[in-house]
């Protein structure tokens, strides 16, 4: 599959903002209205750098993520998860740690990016227990600690090889951060002190600005100097000497809006100018969303990362299927080429033949024709395993091939969200292992592909009969082996990767009209999809076997009749039924 154009609109795209001191001050004023008193009900922990946590308020459950994950370090709001199978050791401390308590304080000092939520069995009490967040970019961190400031337990341990400055570990004492470097900025700063700071070095404005003062980030310092993104690349790239008095005495207004913004904690969220976001600045006329900042921000976040880590998982399940492709592909040839000399047997039988039939053949004849012989009976019982082998990777080309076929599907597929996407490749994944590698299923797994029988594709056949579609693997275990009834039809197109297609047999018999369509839909779900008439099978669904060991989907047809399917037809049809099966076109798009 070409994954270029995948890979250049993931490259295309504006990078992650980094959650600085400005958006994370904007979202804890905005959590502290909501969980705020907020009694400890959850947690689960998402990934290896990742907690879900839900507090219990008098609106009812409110859940927060934090992150300490090196390039998205944050604290937002979030919906409500889905529950993860499993425990992690972390999530099992803090939830062990934290049971019965309270949250009664989010704290967040100054210009440091470390917020401390304080527990306890009621307001205004001594704090019991202390998670720390610190979102320090490859340093970022999440800390357990107890009412004495020791690591109850932590998101990543610091060894001193790490770290000589400040290690920490389990039941170590908590040790701060070294304190940030640069002036503090002030709200009752003069201009002309404000820019004598930033004239002191031959430096551009982006680095004076980063040298000078503290809580500055990239994000902020393109929004310092304007609301227009070229505009703001242009200033912050100037040298500090070459800036104009209008345009220091502009930076400096904005620079007291900023510091105004802070204190008052009037934030907004606003998704234009110089960044992918904003929380401060020249106030949009109107709000283009009712949600809070923590929760918008929650939902950009979770945006972003979906996306990255689609692209990442559709880009190594291409290579791992062009990998397995290749591997399968070589071990078909060196079967027949074993098989091809199977051949020989007639002509070694015959040699051997020859030597016993002559008149007095000798001790060391007799010898050699007994090795013949012996030789023609391992080629025969060969030939059975030769046999099995070959259609044993014939079958593997085949599946890895249809897992391609889903792929594409899959990702092109404009109307599911890029969390169901990256669900279905998961999917697709474990199916792969699960056949090719022999990797069993966990409960999680098993779950996924039973909840997967909601999403079938289904269309009404010209005479009113269900046509269902699968989509993928387990879809098309499902339709034609678990969810068969006596009566119905499965079609698939002959010796080529697709969709299985079955007409349900629930509301009649299928006439000519309704099997003439089924048959054009195989073909165009198929990937024969291009050609003008494709070979389809039919087969009453009872006479479906799925054999011991056969990959998801994989099944073998008896009493079989060969029809031709038309895929533009197929297509045609699809275009003109219902809504469903219009959204269905996106799959097979060119």
């Amino acid at each position: 599959m070409d994954n270029s154009n995948l890979q250049s609109t993931d490259q295309t795209k504006p990078r992650l903002q980094t959650m600085d001191i400005t958006s994370l001050k904007a979202v804890l004023a905005d959590l502290r209205k909501k969980i705020v008193p907020g009694r400890f009900e959850k947690v689960q922990q998402l990934d290896n750098s990742t907690l879900q946590i839900a507090f219990r308020v008098l609106e009812g459950l409110v859940w927060i993520e934090l992150s300490w994950n090196s390039e998205s370090a944050r604290i937002v709001e979030i919906k409500a998860p889905k529950k993860i199978e499993g425990e992690s050791t972390l999530s099992k401390q803090i939830r062990y740690g934290l049971r019965g308590l309270a949250l009664i304080e989010l704290r967040q000092e100054g210009f440091d990016r470390i917020v401390e939520l304080g527990f306890s069995f009621r307001p205004n009490e001594v704090i019991k227990k202390k998670l720390l967040l610190e979102i320090m970019g490859r340093h970022s961190n999440i800390l357990f600690l107890d009412e004495k400031k020791q690591v109850i337990t932590l998101g990543k341990q610091i060894r001193n090889n790490k770290s000589r400055l400040r290690p920490i570990s389990t039941g170590d004492p908590y040790i701060s951060p070294p304190s940030l470097q640069g002036i503090k900025p002030k709200k009752d700063e003069i201009f002309e002190k404000w820019r004598n700071s930033l004239l002191i070095l031959p430096l551009t404005l982006k680095q004076a600005l980063k040298k000078t003062f503290q809580g500055i980030s990239p994000a902020f310092i393109l929004q310092l100097a304007s609301e227009e993104k070229e505009a703001a690349n242009r200033l912050v790239n100037l040298p500090v000497q070459q800036l104009s008095k209008a345009e220091w005495e502009k930076l400096f207004f904005r620079w007291n809006i900023w510091l105004k913004t802070l204190e008052k904690e009037n934030f907004f969220l606003a998704f234009n100018g110089p960044t992918p976001y904003r929380v401060w600045g020249e106030s949009p006329s109107k709000q283009d969303s009712k949600e809070s900042i923590s929760l918008r921000l929650g939902n950009y976040y979770k945006t972003y990362l979906t996306e990255k880590n689609l692209t990442f998982a559709f880009i190594a399940l291409c290579k791992e299927l062009e990998k397995k492709r290749d591997t399968e592909e070589k071990e078909l040839k060196k079967q027949e080429l074993l098989y091809s000399k199977i051949s020989e047997v007639n002509s070694i039988k015959e040699m051997a033949d020859s030597i016993l039939s002559s008149t007095k053949p000798s001790k060391a004849d007799i010898k050699k024709a007994q090795k013949l012989y012996l030789q023609v009976k391992k080629l025969r019982r060969s030939k059975i395993i030769l046999i099995e082998r070959i259609e044993l990777h014939k079958g593997r080309i085949n599946f890895i091939n249809e897992t391609d076929l889903f792929l594409n599907y899959i990702i092109n597929n404009q109307n599911n969200l890029d969390s169901e996407k990256l669900e279905s490749i998961h999917e697709l994944q474990q199916d792969l292992e699960g056949f090719i590698l022999g990797k069993k299923q966990t409960r999680s797994n098993r779950q996924i592909s039973k909840n997967k029988s909601d999403n079938i594709l289904r269309l009404n056949s010209p005479n009113g009969l269900e046509i269902q579609i699968g989509r993928n693997h387990r879809q098309n275990e499902f339709i034609s082996i678990k969810n068969a009834n006596k009566g119905d039809i499965w079609f698939h197109v002959q010796e080529c990767p697709g969709s299985h297609i079955i007409i349900k047999a629930a509301h009649g018999k299928a006439e000519d009209l309704d099997i003439e369509v089924a048959a054009n839909l195989a073909a165009f779900f198929s990937k024969a999809k291009h050609n003008n008439k494709v070979s389809v099978l039919m087969v009453p669904t009872n006479k479906l076997q799925k054999l011991k060991g056969a990959a998801p989907g994989m099944v073998t047809p008896k009493e079989i009749k060969v029809l031709w399917g038309r895929p533009s037809d197929g297509q045609h049809y699809l275009e003109k039924s219902t809504k469903d099966a219009e959204n269905a076109l996106s799959f097979v798009s060119k």
